[in-house]
């Protein structure tokens, strides 16, 4: 005889889309007090990159010792979109793409979090590839999310919306690239600022996602053996 005991998954995708988005404020309220960066709205005033926020004193074992973690939970955030989606009878080809781009996504994070605070070409260019990876493939896997969710009747009109998030983030994209090639020396001062607000709707994206898994009751179903 089995007992069938259901465990419930929305608070591991609140956790995926809080930590890394909790961290980034902290780190720079630490480096704050600390004196390694100034006070101001970075969101607005470009006045530090995520980066630095989390280079210097705490904040570096701040960075470190949660941002490690987040990449663990975005393996399986994205691994269980995978499965939620199929789970609502979405099978698109796009769907199995989501588990192997999120883990790409999440171990971009993890190299660019273990390369953080360390000089030398070689981990620039580790921090290049990894935020780059990171903010690009997070994007398409969430844009694969708010797309199968569009094709399903039931979830049409809110698949639709998280689309209209991510028409929002690749604006914000572009805009910065236009910038860069039109205006480079005043992108230059407000490079940082597209870094966080980019930072800031990709994790909107998925704390939206942790709700609709709370509302949509997504959970996975234990035997215990009696």
């Amino acid at each position: 005889m089995a007992d069938h005991r259901f465990f419930h998954l929305w608070w591991l995708a609140l956790a995926a889309a809080l930590v890394p988005l909790i961290t980034i404020h902290l780190t720079f309220t630490v480096s704050v007090l600390e004196g390694h960066v100034e006070l101001c709205m970075p969101y607005w005033d470009s006045c530090t990159s995520i980066s630095r926020t989390g280079r210097h004193g705490t904040s570096y074992f701040i960075f470190k010792g949660t941002m490690l973690p987040a990449a663990l939970l975005g393996i399986l955030f994205w691994w269980l979109n995978g499965r939620w989606l199929r789970q609502l009878g979405v099978h698109s080809s796009g769907v199995a793409w989501i588990p192997w781009l999120g883990l790409v996504a999440s171990v971009s994070l993890g190299a660019y979090t273990l390369a953080l605070g360390h000089a030398g070409d070689g981990f620039n260019l580790i921090r290049r590839i990894g935020v780059v990876l990171y903010f690009s493939l997070t994007f398409i896997c969430e844009l694969l999310v708010s797309s199968g969710l569009r094709s399903h009747p039931l979830w049409k009109n809110t698949g639709m919306r998280l689309l209209n998030l991510c028409q929002l983030i690749l604006a914000v994209g572009i805009l910065s690239v236009i910038l860069n090639g039109v205006a480079p020396e005043f992108y230059s001062r407000k490079d940082d600022a597209f870094e966080w607000i980019l930072a800031f709707l990709i994790n909107a994206h998925a704390l939206w996602l942790a709700l609709l898994w709370r509302k949509n009751r997504f959970r996975v179903r234990l035997w215990a053996d009696s």
